[in-house]
């Protein structure tokens, strides 16, 4: 399903929602469930999953057919929601053990996203000051609270795609990896945000997108979306970004973040530091996209950011066919780190952000 999104003078077309709620009645949210697009089977087929469970939610984020930073912190706010409001418990009191013992049974699904337990926190946070409501109140409180994060995270998203912009020029060739657009996020997503943004200028912009190994989200995600909204997109081998840069067909490199330290080092999918190496080799801009939910000030640098490793038949047996000899040994972790003397420039809804970061972020 596809829908236009309005904002100021933009207008994107085909604008998917990747997680939302879903309610039987056009005037009332409940009874309601969370409803998201299994990414697992694109580009081949287009499927919604409607759920209450949070065991399904977990699985869901674990499994990646919910993924992306921003998108994860929204099923997960989801997920809370759609518990209390299925819980039989009588009293307020009750209900908020229940959504305390959802957030942290939800956080556990993944480590290195820093949104997951951002929107964890401001649901139980929330639910606490809601302490006081009648159960019914509680449980529609919590509901409006989790799309009220879906919706912020679309409008951060629309203003990172605002400032972001302002970094293209027309005719410039964007590389990208992994997936930072509409599926990754509530809506049109960060580093393919000024992408579409630049579109509807009228800006000529033609973008190459990483395969992503070893699940493909580049090829899988990111060419179809861009595709799907008129982007000239190239799908390349994640070996052959080099190559382009030194044949200066690269004008700048588009990427989004799983979690920012408070220095600038930025953690995103596997594959991304050696492109940020490439850039910085090529004179190439190396720019970083993420909401402001994505920022860890907590953190003093990249190394304490949590690196996810992945299953290690996600390298060997990539979608089902086996690749590589049974018994080798696999590392395959899911994030790495981009130090932030690397990157040219960190862009969030509030604007662009220049070296030197450290001070500027907190």
């Amino acid at each position: 399903m596809t829908y236009s999104f309005y904002f100021g003078n933009y207008q994107f077309m085909k604008r998917i929602k990747t997680v939302e709620w879903v309610s039987k009645s056009a005037h009332s949210i409940m009874p309601g469930k969370v409803r998201f697009i299994d990414q697992t089977k694109l580009p081949n087929k287009f499927l919604h999953i409607s759920t209450t469970d949070i065991d399904t939610i977990w699985h869901a984020i674990k499994q990646l057919k919910v993924r992306g930073a921003p998108a994860i912190g929204v099923a997960a706010a989801f997920g809370i929601a759609a518990h209390v409001q299925d819980s039989r418990e009588k009293t307020t009191a009750k209900l908020l053990k229940a959504a305390e013992k959802a957030g942290k049974y939800l956080a556990t699904s993944r480590p290195t996203a820093v949104n997951l337990f951002w929107a964890i926190d401001r649901m139980i946070i929330f639910a606490r000051a809601a302490a006081n409501l009648a159960p019914k109140d509680f449980k529609e409180s919590l509901i409006c609270e989790a799309i009220a994060i879906r919706d912020n995270d679309a409008e951060m998203c629309l203003k990172i795609g605002t400032h972001g912009s302002k970094l293209i020029k027309n005719g410039f060739t964007i590389l990208t990896h992994c997936n930072a657009g509409g599926l990754a996020t509530a809506e049109i997503g960060t580093a393919l945000a000024p992408m579409y943004v630049a579109k509807d200028k009228g800006l000529q912009i033609k973008v190459y997108a990483d395969e992503t190994r070893p699940l493909l989200q580049g090829a899988r995600l990111t060419a179809w979306e861009l595709m799907q909204n008129g982007i000239d997109v190239t799908l390349i081998c994640d070996n052959t970004a080099g190559w382009l840069m030194k044949q200066g067909k690269i004008d700048c490199v588009m990427v989004g973040a799983d979690r920012i330290a408070a220095n600038g080092d930025s953690a995103n999918k596997i594959g991304t530091y050696s492109v940020a190496v490439l850039a910085k080799e090529h004179g190439i801009p190396f720019y970083v996209l993420a909401p402001s939910s994505t920022f860890d000030p907590k953190l003093t640098s990249g190394d304490q950011i949590p690196i996810e490793e992945r299953a290690p038949e996600e390298v060997t047996c990539g979608f089902g066919r086996r690749t590589a000899p049974e018994t080798v040994k696999v590392y395959s972790p899911a994030f790495d780190v981009t130090p932030a003397r690397l990157i040219s420039a960190i862009v969030c809804e509030r604007g662009i952000l220049r070296p030197p970061f450290k001070g500027k972020i907190r």
